[in-house]
């Protein structure tokens, strides 16, 4: 079987709900934020960080967060695991938009390096280059993650690996 496309996997059945919903909601005023509220009260630790998610697509999610008090280290900078947050948003709703509805997913590890301080509003993107074939046997699917500054320094790489397996029936 070949590999589906990011277009196979952004048209037709294989269309996830969050995916919809996104599509419907991203196009009026406010529709973005409603849906990050809406996410984040399905998974409230999200929240924490007052996240919008800006683009989201098969293969791909961008995540913006402001740099405010409550997600500052006692050296005035984006707290990492305030960055962590951020990756674990990005990579899961790319994963859940990506996977086909046939499958479900959970995040089973994730590694982070600390590359650079950031005092400004934070950007993460979550992308594969490449979708793969979700048959019967589980997949770990490794989601990289960057988080950047606003002039584009990346201060935290991530890789997040996500375990995709068909769902069970009832």
């Amino acid at each position: 079987m070949n590999n589906p496309t990011v277009q196979e996997y952004s048209t037709g059945s294989t269309k996830s709900t969050s995916l919809r919903l996104w599509n419907t909601l991203r196009q009026l005023p406010l529709g973005k934020q409603l849906f990050t509220t809406g996410v984040c009260f399905k998974a409230p630790y999200f929240g924490t960080i007052h996240p919008e998610i800006t683009i989201l697509e098969p293969a791909r999610c961008e995540v913006r967060a402001p740099n405010r008090r409550g997600s500052r280290n006692h050296l005035g900078t984006f707290h990492a695991i305030a960055s962590c947050n951020m990756a674990e948003l990005a990579a899961g709703m790319m994963t859940d938009v990506t996977v086909p509805v046939t499958h479900r997913w959970i995040p089973v590890g994730m590694t982070v390096e600390y590359l650079a301080k950031a005092a400004t509003d934070m950007r993460t993107v979550a992308a594969i280059d490449a979708i793969p074939a979700f048959g019967d046997d589980p997949v770990d699917l490794e989601v990289p993650v960057e988080v950047l500054t606003t002039d584009g320094t990346v201060a935290v790489r991530a890789r997040i690996t996500m375990r995709v397996a068909r769902k069970k029936h009832d």
